[in-house]
Parts: C-alpha cells; sequence; structure tokens
C-alpha cells in the first residue's frame, strides 16, 4: 500500500522509507509536509519511535532535537524568503496533540494569507486546506524540498 509509511512515519524514516524526509539530522529527520497549503512547511520527526515528549530524551539528545528545529527553521525561511516576497516569518511548535511521538511543526508564513488566517494559529485554517489535493504534496514541490535540503546542507557545512 502505498501509504502504508504514514501509518509509521519514524520507522518508515529509520528504513529509508518515508518518501517526505528531506535529510537526517543529529536527532531526528527533517520531513516536507504532507499539506502545503502554505508552502514550505516542514516537520522535524524525533529518530525514536517510542519518545512521546522533548522531556523523554536525554538532556544532550533533548539539546539536539532543538537544534534540528533550529536548523529545520532556519533553513525553511531562506527557501521561502527566496522564493516569494511576500514571506513574513516561520512559526516553530511542538504539540503533540494527534501523533503520539516527538515531532515538531516548522510552518512559514506569507502575507498573501487570508486575512482572517493571518495572525492566527495554522490549525484554525478551514478544513479544506488540510484535504483537498490541490494543496497535497506532490512532484510540483520538487524545487522547493531540494531548496529545503540544500540549506540544511549549507547550514551543517556552516556548523549550525
Amino acid at each position: 500500500m502505498v501509504d502504508d509509511w504514514r501509518l509509521d512515519r519514524i520507522g518508515s524514516a529509520l528504513r529509508g522509507a518515508n518518501p517526505t524526509v528531506l535529510r537526517r539530522l543529529d536527532a531526528g529527520f527533517a520531513a516536507i509536509g504532507d499539506v502545503q497549503f502554505l508552502p514550505g512547511y516542514s516537520v522535524l520527526l524525533v529518530d525514536d519511535p517510542a519518545v512521546e515528549r522533548l522531556s523523554d530524551l536525554p538532556r544532550e539528545k533533548r539539546l539536539a532535537f532543538l537544534s534540528d528545529m533550529d536548523r529545520l527553521g532556519e533553513a525553511v525561511e531562506q527557501a521561502c524568503r527566496r522564493r516569494d516576497a511576500s514571506f513574513r516569518r516561520v512559526n516553530l511548535e511542538i504539540l503533540g496533540n494527534t501523533d503520539g511521538f516527538l515531532h515538531a511543526h516548522v510552518w512559514p508564513r506569507f502575507g498573501w494569507e487570508p486575512a482572517e488566517s493571518l495572525r492566527r494559529p495554522v490549525w484554525l485554517y478551514p478544513r479544506d486546506r488540510w484535504t483537498d489535493q490541490q494543496y497535497a504534496l506532490g512532484p510540483q514541490h520538487a524545487p522547493l524540498r531540494r531548496a529545503i535540503g540544500e540549506g540544511l546542507d549549507r547550514l551543517r557545512a556552516a556548523g549550525c
């Protein structure tokens, strides 16, 4: 089944079978989001599916996860800023209300967003943004995937 990797995002990333993975980082995997109504949306997945909370990690690995989140956020920011003049900022979130494993959301925000959504959390966007196929991750996102991945490579090389 094509979507099997969605049932075990971390295990499939560890096996090299998660197609959303952009790069392996120090404490997890940088992945592009399944939906792209805000182009560049990405997720940092912890590299151990048994880890539910940030506090489950030993201090050194916890700091590595937060550093990975910072690196992914910066790579998304750089890619989005180059692609879209109305890029505003990146929102970083560790929520864990739906998926029972530690992960962080990296949401780019843009000036062209609807006024009723612009200053509100992304989670309050209309339901159709999450389910409409026009926003689904696909081959059209290859340049964006490449830009974020290359940004992660540059930041790593720079020691960030």
